[in-house]
């Protein structure tokens, strides 16, 4: 059956072949090149993003645990605001919601009347004092909107306000360059938009960014004195890395960085609005910007003949794989008025044919126009 997958900001498939073979060659390798090998791949994911000192690039387990440490690793105190956004991923959301434990009041920016933010209210309320960190992601999973990166991090330094930057959505769809966009924390996942294998992320703290990390980075305390911990935390604090993984990624990044995939974003939009196109034809109702370049190349979707879950169960049928369901990302659907069903999501990857397109687009605009009903079948991420 011909297959057309299209969770692309799930999990990106298929993954490109030069990273298949370093994986391939770093699970034979000899463990006296393993220190070397870590070091190399280390330098080339870090010069991806413009960083010049891969020490403050850690590398985790994946986005979700890099979101973990930089917030819960933030020295933080009672009475402490978080500004954070209603598009945001479980991934950021859930570690936000436990800050209440210590005190910490977490507020959410409203969307704007055409837009996933409201920077007008999201100046005001840093206007009002005591927010410690904007928290927000680049881009909402759920309909691709990109959010304003550059104007979030202009209006909270204009307040002495640090910025974490959730970019699993938006790292490796274009060059990245961290310095020069200002964030000052920023959490990436490499198996979305970068290519790589599941397993591994990375977390990059700016250099003037100081953290409060756990005991095993800590000195012994003088004198009955608290103990000086490291200002940055380690591998000690997130785990191992995946010596697999990191080939994956180092060999991703360097195949992001070949001519033939420099226009790969404006070619995955096209094909996006495609898919856009027929879905009003067949008249679902669209859910996020209609301009192709204030999202990424990703279509959300609901219809008044089936649920979305029913729907990724009739295209999966036909070999077209789609996400159905809340996408690990409950408030943006409250946002949007999609919960608890949720949407619909056909998201387009960088390996993406035009061919595939053309086929899955059939097969929507049949499945759409179609009144069957079928047990639910959720796809997450």
């Amino acid at each position: 059956m011909q297959t057309a997958y299209l969770n692309q900001a799930g999990t990106s498939w298929p993954i490109p072949q030069p990273v298949r073979d370093a994986m391939a060659a770093a699970m034979t390798g000899s463990p006296a090149d393993w220190s070397g090998s870590f070091d190399q791949a280390h330098r080339v994911i870090a010069e991806f993003f413009h960083v010049g000192d891969p020490g403050r690039l850690l590398l985790t387990p994946g986005g979700t645990s890099a979101l973990a440490v930089a917030v819960a690793d933030h020295p933080w105190q009672p009475g402490d605001r978080v500004l954070t956004s209603s598009c945001e991923h479980h991934a950021l959301h859930r570690p936000l919601m436990k800050l209440a434990d210590r005190g910490v009041r977490i507020e959410t920016v409203p969307p704007a009347q055409v837009g996933p933010l409201d920077l007008e209210r999201l100046e005001r309320s840093l206007r009002e004092g005591g927010v410690r960190l904007v928290a927000m992601t680049a881009a909402s999973n759920v309909t691709g909107d990109l959010l304003p990166v550059e104007q979030i991090v202009a209006h909270a330094h204009a307040h002495d306000t640090l910025v974490l930057i959730d970019a699993a959505q938006t790292a490796g769809w274009w060059d990245l360059d961290l310095p020069a966009l200002g964030a000052d924390l920023m959490a990436f996942a490499g198996h979305k938009g970068l290519q790589g294998p599941w397993g591994i992320g990375g977390l990059y703290v700016a250099p003037h960014v100081t953290m409060n990390s756990p005991a095993a980075a800590c000195e012994l305390p003088v004198d009955g004195g608290p103990p000086a911990c490291a200002a940055m935390p380690g591998y000690c604090d997130t785990g191992s890395v995946d010596r697999i993984a990191l080939a994956g990624l180092a060999a991703a990044v360097d195949w992001l960085r070949e001519p033939a995939q420099q226009n790969r974003l404006a070619r995955a939009r096209q094909q996006a609005e495609h898919l856009w196109q027929v879905a009003v034809n067949a008249g679902a109702t669209l859910y996020g910007q209609a301009e192709p370049s204030r999202r990424l190349p990703t279509v959300a979707m609901t219809s008044p003949r089936q649920s979305p879950s029913e729907l990724a169960r009739a295209l999966a049928e036909r070999g077209v794989i789609a996400s159905g369901g809340l996408q690990c990302t409950p408030q943006m659907h409250q946002t949007l008025g999609t919960a608890p069903d949720g949407v619909l999501r056909l998201s387009v990857g960088v390996s993406t044919t035009d061919e595939e397109i053309e086929w899955a687009a059939e097969v929507l605009d049949d499945v759409l126009r179609s009144p069957r009903s079928l047990p639910g079948q959720h796809f997450s991420g």
